[in-house]
């Protein structure tokens, strides 16, 4: 992959996996959907604040992952807890997951509970890699298409980013770390592997 000028992806890997990457790759990685661990204990998809430092070696970037299960414990817990009651009104109820009825217990469980984040969580979670890491080592992950019906209240879609640049801004964030965040880190990744390809190619 290196050698092809391929991202490699360190997000969806064992722990032991993402180190036996970092020990193989030459060039710097990215974590494409990926959160801190920090806030959500035992949650393998995320990084450790000990990964993070790795990563920060590497040059790579952890893209936060916006998905409300993935960045506050308390809604995964919730949300933990709305399947099993769900799975218990089903049984009582004679009915599958899927049909008509079914779907109209979910979604009325669901408005009842209101399982979102806040954008001020997703925040902490870009705030915790700037400390651990350094601002050069964050960015946007979002997962728009692998989250479902989880994302944060005020972050349902790219329109919503502004909300996220305007509390970066309330924190106290340059315009230039905002913009690091946004789109540069990213890219300043993806040309180093592109370098590093021509290099072990030639």
């Amino acid at each position: 992959m290196n050698r092809e000028g391929i991202m490699v992806d360190v997000s969806h890997i064992s722990d032991s996996t993402f180190y036996d990457v970092m020990k193989i790759t030459k060039a710097p990685v990215i974590a494409s959907h990926s959160s801190c661990r920090k806030f959500t204990p035992g949650f393998e998809r995320n990084m450790s604040d000990e990964m993070l430092k790795v990563l920060a070696k590497n040059d790579g970037v952890i893209m936060i992952n916006f998905g409300s299960t993935f960045i506050d414990n308390e809604v995964k817990t919730r949300r933990e807890n709305l399947g099993k009651d769900y799975r218990a009104r089903l049984k009582a109820a004679g009915l599958k997951h899927g049909e008509p009825e079914a779907e109209k217990i979910f979604e009325a469980m669901n408005a009842e509970a209101g399982f979102y984040s806040n954008i001020n969580v997703v925040v902490n979670h870009i705030e915790n890699v700037i400390k651990v890491a350094g601002v050069d080592h964050v960015g946007f992950g979002s997962d728009f298409d692998g989250v479902g019906d989880t994302l944060p209240t005020g972050l349902k879609d790219v329109a919503d980013y502004p909300n996220i640049i305007k509390e970066l801004l309330k924190r106290g964030y340059s315009e230039e770390d905002i913009e690091k965040i946004c789109s540069k880190n990213l890219f300043r990744v993806w040309t180093k592997v592109l370098d590093i390809s021509e290099k072990l190619k030639s």
